[in-house]
């Protein structure tokens, strides 16, 4: 199924298995790139049902994932030469 630009899909999650886990779950497209898209149902102070939405890069077995804060790579010195840096 061939995705149009600035639209998606979402489905119920039914492999939901703890509270903090989406409700619902799907892929979309904005301005030609695939995003992740995850919803809670959620209930104001006011008794008012909402959508709660995080957005996330796809996951890709293998590749190390970044999510809510970012993650610092350490460089030990043996992995590289300082006379490779460009300055």
């Amino acid at each position: 199924m061939e995705q149009r630009n600035n639209s998606g899909a979402i489905f119920k999650n039914d492999n939901k298995k703890a509270e903090n886990h989406p409700d619902y779950k799907g892929k979309v497209l904005v301005n030609g790139k695939e995003m992740e898209v995850a919803l809670w149902v959620k209930t104001s102070a006011k008794g008012v049902n909402y959508f709660s939405a995080s957005f996330s890069e796809p996951f890709v077995k293998g590749e190390p994932q970044i999510t809510g804060t970012l993650k610092q790579t350490i460089i030990h010195e043996s992995n590289f030469d300082n006379d490779d840096l460009p300055f």
